[in-house]
Order: C-alpha cells, then structure tokens, then sequence
C-alpha cells in the first residue's frame, strides 16, 4: 500500500481540470440540497402545526360545519408530490459507469479521476462479452473517499469481507488485476458476489461516489443497479470503444433506463489506451468531426431511441451541446474523446440541476398554492366578519318593519271584513228565509195545528233552523274570508321569504352561512306562515261557523209558538239580525293580531338566540384570521420566496452586481448587466434585519410575483437569496427587476412637458387601477416609486408596502405627505392610493419638486401627520387649470366615501389630456407649461 503523504501529493498534482469542474458541480449540488432539505422539513413541520391547529379546533368546536374546518381543511401535502420530494431532495449523486467491456469502463474511470488506477484492457483473449476465449469475470467496483488509500472487499450495503488482497500486500499505482477479478476456483458465493471499495483521498469523491457495473457474467446489470434506485441521482456514463453495439449491449442498456429512467452520456473512447486525462481545447479537424457526426455508432443509437435527434450527437462541442436552462435532460453522445470536458461537465451539471429544479418547483408551487389559498380565505374571513354582523341587524330591522306592517293590515282589514260580511248577508238574507219556512223536520213531530209536542221538540227545531242559517252563511262569508287572508299571506310571508332570498345572495357560499340563513327560513315560515295563515277554506269554515253560533245560540225563546212556515221565517229572521258584522270582523281580527304578536316575540327569541352563536364563530374567526395574517401566510411566504430564489439561483445563477443605483429605506438598488435571459436588469438589494423584514419581503415577492404582467407594472424577473452578502457578513435577497430609464422626482427635476406629464399621470392612474382589480393597495404611490422609460411612459415600482386589504394589519406605512389621514387610524381601504395620486398629481401639475407650502412649513413627521389630520393639503397655485384642481381636491377629501373612484379618474383625465394639449387652449396649456 501506498503512504497516505504520497498517494495525497499524487492525486494532488493528477487532479485535472475535468475532475476539478466535476467536482464544482457537485459541490453546488450539495450545498443546493442542504437549502431543499431545510425548507422541505420546515415545510412539512409547518403542515404537521396547521393540521395539529386544525384537529384541536375541531375538536373544540361543537359545530362539524366550524370555520376552521372550511378553512384549513384544503392545506396538506398531494401524495405523489410528497412521494417525488421525499425520492428527490437529498438524492446522494452517484457517477455510474457501464460500457461494452471492462477495458472501456476502466479507461473512462481512469480520466474521471485524473491517474491510471485500473488497468487498461483485459488479458489477451478475454471479453466481456464472452464472445472470444475465456469469459472475463471482474466484480463491481465502488470509489469512496477517506484520508488514506485502502481496498476492501464488502457485500452491498451489508459487512466487510475477511481476505487479503494483493493491493495490501505492498506499494501500487494500478490497482492488481487479481483483486478485481473473480477466480474460477473460488467457490464461496459471498466472495463472488462482493464488491471492491477502494478509498481514495480525492476531491471529486469527497462529492460523489463513483460505481463501475461487473461484467454480466458475474452480476445481471438488475443486482448490480439496484443500490442506485433509490434516493440516488445517477450520473450515467456509457463507455463505447467500438462502432456498434451488439445485441446484449442494448438489451442491457433498455434494462439501464428502465430502472433508473435518467439520460445516458455515451463516450466514444480512443482505440489505443489513454494515460492522461484529456484536456478542454484540444479538437480535431472538422471535416473528421463532420464525418463522425455521421458514423455507424450515432445512427444506431438514434434509430434506437436513445438520442432523440441529430442534435444530440455533439462531438464537436458545438455551444448547442448546452441546453436551455431548465430544459429536460437529453442522452447524448460524445465521439471526440480529446473534448470529453466539454461533454460531461455540462451533461452532469444538466443532470443534476434538473432533478433540483424541479424539486424546488414542486415546493414552490405547493408553496403559492397554499399561500393563495390563505390569501383567499383572509379575504372570506374579513368579509364574514363584516358582513354577518350587517345582516344580523338587517333581518332584525326588516323583521321589525314586516311585523308593523302587519299589524297596520290587520286593523285596516277589519273595516273591509265588516263590510264585506254586511254585503253578503244582505244579499242572502231572503233566499235564507225562505229556505227556514220550507225546512221539513224530520226528528220532531209537529202536529196537524202546528203546535210541537214538548218544548224539547220547539228548543230543536229552532237549532235546525240554526244551523241551517250557519251553515248557509258559513260557506258564503268563508270564501270571501280566504281570498282576504291569502292576501295577508302574499303580504309578509313572501316579502320576507323574498328578504331572506336576497340576504342568501349576498353573504358567503359557506356552510355556514347555509345553515344559519335556512335556519332563519324555516323559523318565519313558522311564525308567519303556520301560525297566522290558515291552510285549507276548512279551517277557515270552521272559524267563522264558532263566531256564528256563539252569537245565534244566545237567542232564546219564552213562548211556546206553533210550529207554521211564519214561524219559521221568524226564527231565521232574528237569527240572521243577531248577527253582528262588525263583532264578527272584529273578533277575526283581534285572532291575527293575537298571533301576530306571539309570533313576532318568538322570532326575536330565537334571533337573539342565533345572534349569540355567531357571536362565539365570529370570535373563533377573528382569531383565526388574525393567524393567518401574523403567522400562517408570513411563514408560508418566506418558504415560497427561499424555494423560487433557489430555484432561480440553478437557473440562471447569482446575478452580478453593478454600480449603485440608488438607496432607499430598506434596500440599496444596483445595475445588474443582464439576468436570466433579460438586459439590462436592475437589482435591489435588501437586507432584512429582523423576521418582520422578511416576511414582509417574502409577501412582497409573493404579491409581485404572482401579478400577471402589465405594462404599467416594473416587471420582477426573480430573487436569489446571497448568504455570503457583504462577505458573508449577512444574508442579502436580491430582487431582479425591469432596468428603466429614471424616477419620476428625476425626470421632474429635468423638466418634462405638460403632455407627458399628463400622460403619466394616466399611466398612474391605469397600474393602480390594475392593481385593485388584482385585490391589491399599494400603499406608497409617491415620486421616486414610479419609473419612466425612455418615452417617459410610466411605471409603478416597489410594491413594498403593496397588501391585499384583508391581509393589512392597521400598520401605519407609507410616506408622510402621500399618506391619507385615515391611515393613522389603522382602518382604511383602497381609497388611500387615490388619496396618494391627489398628491402626487400635485406634483406633476406644477412640474416640479418642491414641497408644497403646508407639507414644508411642518418641522417633523409628527406635526406633519397632525397638520394632514386637520386638513391641511397642497396649496392651488395660479397656473393650475380649475378641472386639475377640482380633480386634486376630490382625490385628497378628507372623507375616504368622497373620493372618486379611479375608473372615473381616469377619463376625468383623458378629457383634460385632449382639451389642455389639443391646441385648442393654448394659453391655459402654455401657463401650465411654464408652471413646470
């Protein structure tokens, strides 16, 4: 064995350029894979605490259909990407060498690493394909790293062999071909089927360990594969030191790509043995090149369906041989053997950035998904906490105002019933008498001179003669009864069915809200429906037949009368003038108004009732949406923006700093040349000091990134963290970003013309308008956040302070004098960047930078934001044009109500823009001009 001093100095001075970019690339893979494998498991310890929050709100809550269930219900992690992540990040890379022979794969292996040690072909008369003599029997080989050189013999994964090799018995540069053979008398399978490692102090394996396959008669590539299946990223090299392959070959090679479905790089090795690693830059002439693009080895493989197209064929190191970032990688086959740098470096980086790529992109859009969905129910959560309150009140006064009503056409009804009973019985009153005097009685005995037998007999004839007035009149009074109380029921009931139908709309489609709006339904259909109104004309019959008798029965007789037709007509006739209308119509009504009441003191009941229970879900709420504010999103958000900076970083790499721009409060802006396939970019470089900054930042990043582009917008073209900022001092993300021309206080200060000015003032207006459509308030419209291009078009930049309203947290932001004074209450909506525009507008009318008269007077912010609360504003100065006045004036009101929304705005301005450059008012357009 060889000194560890020694074997260190040597590989020292072997190690080529090819093993030292080799082992750049994995390095940076590694160092990529700590990052994946921090933010996966803070992913995945951030799921397993939301789902805990969610179970334990579950269980204490009484209602299955609880807020916290609806809302956190959608957050977990899909299987099968949960499934690719947990194979993917982390992966240990794994350099896996096959080839048509073990002469081949031993002579790749010997430039990988920069020395020769594995002899170069086998003993004459040998191959690995048995074709020719004895059939060659070399076991898997396995290159490790450790301080000192060493060679064991080890079964897979399991324990080390007792033997003793010959590398041990004394010093060596090749490693002895009878220790990586197996010998025809050895008869212990364990031994057969053992492993060579061989320990090596080299930087390229302290990266990746390397693995050349056995021959297939010691080992099917399956066995020899099968430890690379898993968690491994596999660099396939394929050794071809022939024109063709043969038919085992590419059946093992279909068998390769099965299991591990990764690209194989082909290498086209010289026919004579190579003792020195190749070097970059050393090419053939062209027309061989041209030629070998064309030969047998290339066509076969393509016609196989291992290169996907000519273009992958790229011996001569063509640029094309790099592919597009994040392209998927591609088999490719390398013939000019003096340029293999040029093919495996980018062929590994490929391989491997992939496979990073995307597993950063997997976590990223679980990442936005789930921050959306936060997004999403914060909004849900404000307005039921808005809402349900209003609509609580609203059925409350509705119900108040129908139950008023009711009461008033139930005293206006009487006098109709009264009327309407009056009328009915005058028009039956003679066909009612005349049937009482022809009214046979079939019970009672009446002898030939009319005189009854007893009185009993007369007390019954007088109830037959009764019950025949009732029931005539019954029927008659009942059915104009029932077309007068189906009216009361179209009245109330189906205006407050109608009532409820329209609050349904306007709350939130949640369970919730469904149950508790049916629940109100069926409690007035109770009250108003059951109770007051009467189903059938039965239940009215039997009704007004109870008024009828109650008054009739009290009639009674002294005499007894003989029973003759006239007496008859007697009975019917003071029966019918007993009856008093107006004591009828008022006993019904006193009956509806009775129940009336009761039922009004019963939905006021159970309303209090509900309003209790949502009182309780509203807190449940509240508290939620406060997490989801405070906690759930940020955290979320810095994920996504360390998973998408990653991701970026493997694209296109870390961009490179220019000169200063510019500085502001929480970032420094520099020139950035170009990034990611834009030119030129500007870089804004913030440092965050605390975990406020960050998340903040991350939401940021997460609102920008997430905008559909808009030409009023600067444009975000990534981040990339850069934890050695300021030499490694701190932790930096850079946000790369459209490059314009200037701000907007600049191109003030230089002068602009009342046209442009006009126009960016449009410009303005149309990115803010797109960003509240988005569900966005930017926060700090102001000079220096609007960029100008070239033609002096607008753009609104920084959306630092840039949230949606459901996600704002009454934090007062911005810059003093654009501030709306609502802002220092902590409660405020869109309105406070039209209140910013007002101002701004200001400064574009004046054209120029000088603070208005009532901002420069105040000696601090304090005073400032005092004076603003008062109603101190921009004073008018005498250039300004009365509509550009009346148009400040109206966007800076002190009342948020009173401003004009922008997509009046907008026109407003449209019409100033033709009438004050058209021509047509040149005096007023060239005072405004010189105003500038």
């Amino acid at each position: 064995m060889m000194m560890e001093g020694n074997v260190q100095q040597q590989q020292q001075q072997k190690t080529t350029p090819l093993a030292r970019d080799m082992t750049r690339i994995f390095n940076n893979y590694n160092k990529n894979s700590v990052q994946l494998k921090k933010n996966l498991k803070e992913t995945n310890s951030f799921f397993k605490e939301i789902r805990q929050n969610y179970s334990n709100a579950c269980a204490s809550t009484i209602n299955a259909d609880s807020l916290e269930a609806s809302q956190l219900s959608c957050i977990s992690f899909p299987s099968h990407e949960e499934e690719f992540l947990r194979r993917t990040v982390g992966a240990a890379p794994y350099i896996l060498i096959l080839g048509q022979d073990c002469a081949a794969r031993y002579q790749l292996l010997n430039c990988l690493l920069g020395e020769r040690l594995l002899p170069l072909g086998p003993e004459a008369g040998e191959a690995c394909d048995g074709v020719q003599g004895s059939v060659c029997k070399r076991r898997k080989l396995c290159f490790t790293h450790g301080r000192q050189t060493r060679l064991s013999l080890a079964l897979p994964g399991q324990y080390e062999l007792v033997h003793q090799l010959a590398a041990n018995r004394g010093r060596w540069d090749t490693i002895p071909r009878e220790d990586l053979e197996i010998h025809e008398e050895c008869e212990d399978p364990a031994h057969r089927l053992a492993e060579l490692e061989i320990t090596l102090h080299h930087p390229l394996l302290q990266e990746a360990k390397v693995m050349v396959v056995p021959c297939p008669s010691v080992q099917p590539i399956e066995e020899a594969l099968e430890d690379c299946s898993h968690c491994v990223i596999p660099i396939i090299l394929y050794a071809v030191n022939q024109d063709s392959l043969t038919a085992d070959q590419v059946s093992e090679l279909w068998k390769v790509r099965e299991m591990l479905s990764f690209p194989i790089c082909f290498v086209r090795l010289p026919d004579g043995a190579l003792n020195a690693s190749p070097e970059p830059g050393r090419g053939a002439d062209k027309e061989k090149e041209k030629e070998r693009e064309k030969s047998s080895l290339h066509k076969q493989l393509l016609s196989l369906g291992f290169l996907t197209s000519p273009t992958g064929n790229c011996s001569c190191g063509a640029p094309t041989l790099i592919p597009a970032p994040g392209a998927k990688p591609q088999s490719m086959l390398g013939e000019s053997f003096d340029r293999l740098h040029r093919l495996l470096v980018p062929f590994t980086r490929q391989v491997l950035q992939n496979q990073q790529v995307e597993a950063a992109n997997v976590l990223n859009g679980l990442h936005c998904r789930c921050l959306d969905l936060f997004i999403n129910q914060a909004f849900d959560m404000q307005r039921d906490l808005q809402i349900t309150p209003r609509r609580l009140e609203y059925t409350r006064e509705k119900e108040g105002e129908l139950f008023s009503s009711l009461m008033a056409i139930a005293n206006r009804k009487q006098e109709e019933m009264k009327e309407m009973i009056v009328e009915t019985l005058g028009s039956m009153k003679e066909q009612l008498l005349e049937d009482a005097a022809n009214l046979e009685f079939t019970d009672v005995i009446v002898t030939p001179n009319g005189e009854p037998v007893t009185s009993k007999e007369i007390k019954s004839c007088i109830h037959l003669i009764q019950e025949l007035i009732v029931v005539r009149l019954n029927q008659a009074v009942a059915n104009k009864l029932i077309s007068s109380v189906d009216y009361l029921r179209e009245s109330f009931v189906g205006t407050l069915e109608r009532c409820l139908s329209s609050l349904e709309k306007s709350t939130l489609d949640s369970s919730v809200h469904n149950v508790t709006s049916n629940h109100l339904k069926q409690l007035l259909n109770a009250a108003y429906h059951v109770e007051v109104t009467f189903h059938s004309g039965s239940s009215v019959t039997r009704f007004v037949w109870e008024q009828i008798k109650q008054i009739i029965h009290r009639i009674t007789f002294v005499n007894p009368p003989a029973i003759t037709p006239e007496w008859k007509r007697k009975v019917a006739q003071d029966a019918i003038e007993s009856l008093s209308a107006a004591k009828l119509a008022r006993s019904i009504c006193s009956q509806f108004r009775t129940r009336l009441n009761s039922s009004h003191e019963a939905f006021a009941a159970s309303l209090r009732q509900l309003e209790e229970g949502h009182t309780g879900r509203l807190e449940r709420t509240e508290d939620l949406w406060l997490r989801v504010r405070k906690d759930h999103a940020p955290r979320l958000a810095r994920l996504s923006l360390e998973s998408r900076s990653l991701r970026d970083v493997l694209l296109h790499g870390k961009p490179r700093l220019g000169r200063e721009l510019g500085r502001g409060q929480y970032g420094v802006v520099y020139l950035c040349e170009s990034w990611g396939g834009h030119y030129p970019c500007a870089l804004k470089s913030v440092v965050p000091p605390d975990d406020k900054h960050w998340n903040d930042l991350a939401l940021e990043f997460h609102y920008t990134r997430s905008l559909p582009k808009h030409e009023r917008l600067v444009d975000l073209h990534g981040s990339v963290i850069d934890h050695s900022y300021g030499g490694g001092s701190s932790i930096a993300v850079l946000l790369i970003m459209e490059r314009l021309h200037r701000d907007l206080y600049t191109g003030l200060k230089a002068g602009l013309s009342l046209r442009e000015r006009l126009q960016i003032a449009l410009d303005v207006v149309e990115g803010i308008r797109f960003l509240h459509g988005q569900g966005l308030l930017h926060r700090d419209i102001k000079l220096k956040n609007v960029l100008l291009d070239k033609q002096n078009r607008a753009k609104i930049t920084d959306l630092g302070f840039c949230k949606p309203e459901a996600m704002m947290s009454g934090s007062i932001v911005g810059t003093p004098i654009h501030m709306a004074p609502e802002l220092f209450t902590g409660k405020y909506d869109n309105s406070v960047d039209v209140y910013a525009f007002g101002i701004l507008f200001w400064y574009l009318c004046t054209g120029s930078v000088k603070l208005p008269e009532a901002f420069e007077k105040c000696s601090s912010k304090d005073q400032l934001w005092n004076n603003v609360k008062k109603g101190a504003r921009p004073e008018r100065l005498p250039s300004f044009d009365e509509e550009c006045w009346q148009l400040m004036e109206a966007c800076w009101n002190g009342d948020p109500s009173l401003r004009p929304l922008l997509g009046i705005v907008e026109p407003g301005l449209q019409s100033i823009m033709e009438r004050l450059c058209n021509g047509s008012s040149g005096q007023r357009s060239s005072s405004l001009e010189d105003s500038g």
